[in-house]
């Protein structure tokens, strides 16, 4: 008994030693790019640091990071940013902020990003849809922006696909190293819309919805030439779109039901995208 004490001690401490590496993060150095969709406005609490982002510490981004239990954070994630505003600084109503892209290093393992939606007007579109009367009293936005036969947003969205893919390309040149993850918009409104509850007829929710799922396709076409890793979130976000009872919510509609932002997810929406964006990381490197 006396010599099977210390090769029993022995093994537990090997054990400890192993349970502890296989514990180690797979990512230790994570920085989060992209818009109001990954920042967060209104949702409490709200970075003082700067402001002027409307970003919270509740947004997807400080999810995942918690999920993956990531050593270094840095989440520079802006309302209202558009792709210009990683190379540049970005002016907010609160001042200016450094480029997004100044919080990347060459020992950066993880990036993640999102943008695209203020680049090609999208917010502004759907509140361009707003009918408060029924047809056919007012105008369709949907025929308003394919009059004479062009998609007026899906012009946008085709014009910006090489602007992400140069977006991507100014990640790798200062992250060699990292693993880009491209999160795209999700279902923000269902099949048919759910007009009265929320102003959109029908076929103008459908357009939008259409013109957000043909920027998520662009997303992904881009990150396959450009060796990132597209996560499409519009799947797991159906049923939790602004038309859902407001506790299955993941996206506020015109008049926000929490504290977040018209158009934007919520709370909810973001701690639930932030945990299906970890499991899928998981999941590829496991």
């Amino acid at each position: 008994m006396r010599r099977l004490l210390p090769v029993l001690l022995a093994a537990l401490s090997i054990t400890a030693v192993t349970g502890t590496a296989s514990a180690a993060p797979r990512f230790t150095e994570y920085v989060a790019l992209g818009d109001s969709a990954a920042a967060g406005p209104l949702i409490p609490d709200q970075d003082l640091v700067h402001p002027g982002c409307l970003r919270s510490s509740r947004n997807w981004p400080s999810v995942l990071a918690s999920s993956l239990g990531v050593g270094q954070f840095r989440d520079v994630t802006c309302s209202a940013a558009v792709a210009d505003d990683f190379e540049g600084s970005q002016t907010t109503f609160l001042g200016a902020v450094p480029p997004q892209f100044d919080a990347l290093t060459p020992t950066t393992d993880l990036v993640s990003v999102t943008i695209g939606g203020n680049d090609i007007g999208l917010v502004g579109a759907a509140l361009g849809c707003v009918n408060l009367l029924p047809e056919p009293v007012g105008v369709s936005c949907e025929a308003r922006l394919t009059a004479g036969g062009v998609d007026q947003l899906a012009a946008k969205v085709d014009a910006f696909a090489p602007e992400f893919a140069a977006v991507l390309d100014g990640i790798h040149a200062r992250s060699p190293l990292a693993k880009i993850v491209v999160v795209g918009y999700g279902t923000y409104i269902r099949p048919g819309g759910c007009y009265p509850a929320q102003p959109l007829w029908g076929r103008d929710s459908d357009y939008i919805q259409a013109s957000i799922n043909r920027l998520n396709a662009a997303f992904a076409a881009e990150a396959r030439a450009h060796g990132a890793t597209f996560v499409d979130i519009a799947p797991p976000s159906v049923g939790h779109d602004v038309c859902a009872p407001v506790a299955d919510r993941w996206f506020e509609g015109l008049v926000p039901t929490t504290v977040a932002a018209p158009l934007h997810p919520n709370r909810n929406g973001m701690a639930a995208i932030g945990d299906y964006l970890a499991d899928a990381l998981s999941d590829s490197v496991s």
